[in-house]
């Protein structure tokens, strides 16, 4: 089969029989009114339960909703500081913004991308904070996530595990998410396990942070008619729950189709001047993201190329979070980012979803190599 085209995301690869499934149960509940809080929550926050391991779930609208919840659930609130990536998409900060919060943005480690204990150590001294959100990007863990764990514990700090791209990751052989004191995951549509629309939730091993959250998203509710918070409205729909939960009948394989092309690439193009990368050890991935390095000053070339080949691609992400237009005006303070700067000029994600097909792959590996051999030619033209 020719191949003329490749996105970076598919979100239309099925499995046979899904969309009919989901039909299904949909018109079932639509047919018992079953639109918000009936027994399709239940029963997706159970098999959430079973698949992560985790003791205590809320579901909730969204992702963002869900670290606003997890933050505000533990107490984080005006006055407090809060730890985050300087490499992450912009909820994370966002989040502590909304609650009151101020963000300081943190320095990653280059050989990891993510947040290493000891600057997170002399970021809490420096800074006085409070809590820690950790972020686990490209589907990956936090290699030290055990030891910023004990240590927060430790400390009394709290510790926010934003497992958006996560789910479905294991560290050590243990679930990510279900060994984590407080995490949140989003179920945006793009993710390893998506929604038809918006979702997300808070998972925790503390049932009053659950307890908390619930009562928060449901607009401070104590009783039906009687409020002892001030909250807001993040529910999930019958929809979500429905779609989310017959996904996970098939989360093992999508997983599995897209960590092989996660390998695939790694195999195939570890090539000069081009950089496949793998998690830490330890890490079992769950194939969110295919991630590569690249010298900064080839990266627009590559995509050019990569364009004008109608190869999608991706950047995750091109600016730090002290970079962005809105950190200053709301008092982001920042410790450093010289390795997350370089990451966002570093970076290049190839396409990469469940069950795209060896055909796919090869012309992407085909295209990249292509642009590599070019490079090739010009420096040894130069240099003749």
């Amino acid at each position: 089969m020719s191949i003329a085209k490749v996105p970076f995301i598919d979100l239309k690869r099925f499995e046979n029989g899904f969309l009919e499934s989901v039909s299904s149960k949909v018109q079932t509940a639509l047919k018992e009114a079953h639109f918000v809080g009936g027994p399709e929550g239940a029963s997706c926050k159970e098999s959430l339960k079973h698949f992560t391991r985790a003791q205590h779930i809320n579901l909730c609208a969204n992702g963002t909703d869900a670290l606003q919840l997890a933050l505000r659930a533990a107490g984080i609130g005006k006055g407090h500081k809060v730890l985050i990536p300087n490499l992450t998409f912009w909820a994370s900060c966002e989040a502590v913004i909304n609650v009151g919060a101020t963000p300081v943005a943190i320095d990653l480690e280059r050989e990891t991308l993510h947040l290493g204990k000891q600057k997170c150590i002399e970021a809490f001294e420096k800074y006085s904070a409070d809590a820690l959100m950790l972020v686990h990007l490209f589907g990956w863990a936090t290699p030290e996530t055990e030891e910023i764990r004990e240590f927060c514990k430790s400390e009394n700090k709290i510790l926010i595990e934003d497992s958006a791209q996560a789910i479905g990751t294991s560290l050590n052989k243990k679930s990510l998410i279900g060994e984590a004191p407080i995490a949140t995951t989003s179920f945006y549509p793009a993710k390893v396990l998506g929604a038809s629309g918006d979702a997300g939730a808070v998972f925790s091993t503390d049932e009053k942070i659950i307890e908390n959250s619930q009562i928060l998203g449901d607009h401070g509710r104590t009783d039906h008619y009687f409020h002892g918070h001030v909250g807001w409205n993040s529910r999930i729909g019958m929809y979500e729950c429905i779609f989310i939960e017959e996904s996970l009948r098939h989360i093992k394989a999508r997983i599995q189709s897209r960590k092989a092309v996660c390998e695939t690439y790694r195999n195939e193009l570890d090539i000069s001047g081009f950089t496949p990368l793998s998690p830490a050890s330890g890490v079992d991935e769950n194939g969110y993201l295919a991630v590569a390095l690249v010298d900064p000053g080839i990266r627009n070339n590559l995509i050019a190329h990569l364009k004008d080949k109608n190869v999608g691609y991706g950047t995750v992400y091109p600016s730090t979070v002290s970079e962005q237009p809105a950190s200053a005006k709301y008092g982001v303070e920042s410790c450093g980012g010289g390795n997350a700067k370089w990451a966002t000029q570093s970076v290049i994600n190839l396409p990469c979803f469940a069950y795209m097909t060896e055909s796919e792959q090869s012309y992407v590996i085909d295209n990249v190599k292509s642009f590599f051999k070019t490079q090739t030619k010009v420096k040894s033209e130069k240099f003749s």
